[in-house]
């Protein structure tokens, strides 16, 4: 295997690439780069040679790279190393992040912390133990681990925890919605199909014995011409309206819209702008005084909004000859240049049937599909006598689509009016129509007031009441922002622990340390008790390590030695006192400055 294969094998070991996309990658080499930077850089200001800092740069970005790899591994190594190499101190906090998070297992994980641990206890104690006390050792760098390993793991650790946790109630949000659309969409479908059978067994069967008997009436000769008329709307209205019915029927049944025939002369009417000629003839054939004026040049509709201006004029046709019986009716289609306008005003008729056939549906369903459209419609009486129906429909609104459950119920719905009214139309036509009708929408826009309300914008979906496919993401605090509280929170320990030390601290090295006036008013011959009494204890870590520092004791003497409160001059050296006793006498006193 040549050296190339082998650099592919050991980083696709390194870095697989089912776990590192680039991105990581890139975000990888980077930290490894800073991370190697930041250790030169601490060595270099630490004093080390020429050639090491550089050595402990390229370990720590290796380290930074083998740290996802051999999280174990990596934390014990950096624990092990950080106490001798100073470069290492920010990359134990890297470390003990990674890991925190990385290390799969609570007690594999408190394993590897604690390994790492001892790791930096020891080799703290095996660097310091002749400078300091061993217990002092073990408190210092027990606080500096806890804070620059242990919180950020257990920060990453729970910060990774939540993470994972938040996703998995987002799936199992998204899974029981989708269980639920699926056991609303059965209900719904049962349901349907129920209706579906109910419609076709009982409309069915009428419309069938209606379009049976209006034909064998249209053949009858004892009829008039005008009778026989009438009697062929009858029959062309029940035969629409049991293809109306089969078509909601399959819609329920099966949720899907048969596509509209075209007008093949037969007498139903294309389903747009196109097809309100037909509505216009089948109107006037019942009977009705009807009058259709387009003004402006046509232009084309969305598919929703063709579709809807047919609608508004046949709900508007049926309203008028089901609610003023002979009044005449006005349609005007005008084609602005932003929207098209339709408007359908009726004149006062005759008193309306008892027994009209209304569900008072009509002109909320109109005003709905508009809205769907983008368009609006307003429906009022006129100034005098009559009622208008007037709707704005915008050109093209993309995506608007029609639910074709309700544009099938429309058209059995009118199908099944249109038979009622053709039922109840006399012999004797409407008186001639007038030439206007007042109240209509004046040219060049709509008057103002006349449409109150502006669209406010339709249902977020295709249709309302659908329920979404995925859970919406599940919001709150952030992962990041809980852990670092508790981070926070384990650092306030860590403070007040701190704290504590360094009150121990303080009281340590005052019982170790005189002024140089006080070193001078001690006279040698002066009784031993005195002096003791005079002079701190000196058994605290403060003095810990000085004796066999400074020059060599006299013969037999038992010496006292104790730090300075003035400032060495160096650095790296500490100026002491030391007092030597023998025969419970003051033999010699020294000052002079050792070296840590």
């Amino acid at each position: 295997m040549d050296v190339k294969a082998m650099t592919r094998a050991g980083w696709r070991w390194l870095a697989p690439p089912e776990l590192w996309t680039r991105r990581r990658t890139a975000l990888e080499a980077v930290v490894a780069v800073v991370m190697g930077l930041l250790a030169a850089g601490i060595e270099e200001l630490l004093g080390s040679g020429d050639w090491y800092p550089a050595v402990v740069g390229v370990a720590a970005a290796a380290l930074s790279l083998l740290r996802r790899r051999l999280p174990v591994a990596v934390l014990a190594v950096t624990g092990a190393l950080t106490p001798v190499v100073g470069g290492f101190l920010l990359l134990l906090i890297l470390v003990g992040w990674s890991a925190g998070r990385l290390i799969a297992g609570p007690g594999r994980t408190l394993v590897a912390f604690t390994v790492s641990y001892a790791l930096f206890v020891g080799a703290s104690l095996l660097d310091g133990m002749a400078r300091q006390a061993p217990m002092t050792m073990v408190l210092l760098t027990t606080l500096y681990y806890l804070a620059t390993t242990v919180m950020p793991g257990l920060a990453s650790r729970y910060w990774i925890q939540r993470r994972t946790l938040l996703h998995a109630l987002q799936d199992r949000n998204a899974q029981l919605l989708r269980e639920r659309a699926m056991v609303e969409g059965q209900a719904r479908l049962r349901e349907r199909q129920r209706i579906a059978q109910d419609m076709h067994d009982s409309l069915g069967h009428q419309l069938a014995l209606i379009s049976v008997h209006t034909g064998a009436l249209e053949v009858d000769r004892a009829l008039t011409d005008r009778q026989r008329e009438a009697v062929g709307v009858l029959r062309e209205a029940s035969v629409n309206a049991m293809r109306e019915l089969r078509e909601v029927v399959g819609i329920l049944r099966d949720g899907i819209e048969a596509p509209a025939a075209p007008d093949d002369g037969s007498g139903q009417a294309r389903r747009g702008t196109a097809g309100i000629d037909a509505l216009v003839d089948a109107a006037r054939a019942a009977g009705n005084d009807v009058e259709l004026e387009r003004s402006g040049e046509p232009r084309p509709l969305a598919p929703a909004a063709d579709h809807a201006a047919y609608r508004i004029v046949q709900e508007a046709l049926t309203n008028a000859y089901k609610h003023a019986p002979g009044a005449a009716i006005a349609v005007e289609l005008r084609y602005e240049p932003d929207s098209l306008v339709v408007e359908v005003v009726n004149a006062a008729g005759g008193a309306a049937p008892e027994d009209v056939v209304s569900g008072g549906q009509g002109l909320t369903g109109l005003h709905e599909r508009a809205r769907l459209v983008g368009g609006m419609v307003h429906a009022g009486p006129v100034d005098g006598a009559g009622f208008r129906v007037a709707a704005v429909l915008p050109y093209g609104v993309p995506g608007a689509v029609a639910p074709p459950l309700v544009d099938a119920v429309d058209d059995f719905g009118q199908q099944a009016r249109a038979l009622r009214a053709a039922e109840g139309a006399g012999s004797a036509a409407p008186a001639g129509a007038p030439g206007s009708v007042p109240g209509g929408v004046p040219q060049g826009g709509v008057p103002g007031g006349a449409f109150p309300g502006a669209y406010q914008g339709g249902y977020p979906g295709p249709y309302p009441g659908s329920w979404p496919d995925v859970a919406p993401p599940v919001r709150g605090t952030s992962g990041v922002a809980v852990g670092c509280g508790i981070a926070a929170a384990v650092g306030l320990v860590l403070l007040v622990v701190a704290g504590f030390g360094m009150f121990f601290l303080v009281g340590a090295m005052s019982e170790g340390m005189i002024t140089r006036t006080q070193y001078e008013k001690i006279k040698i011959g002066a009784d031993e008790q005195e002096v003791r009494d005079r002079l701190p204890k000196g058994e605290t870590i403060a003095t810990f390590g000085l004796d066999g520092l400074g020059p060599e004791e006299p013969a037999g003497a038992d010496c006292l030695v104790l730090l300075s409160t003035a400032e060495s001059e160096d650095f790296d050296s500490e100026p002491v006192f030391r007092f030597c006793f023998k025969d419970g006498k003051l033999i010699e006193k020294k000052a002079y400055e050792v070296k840590r």
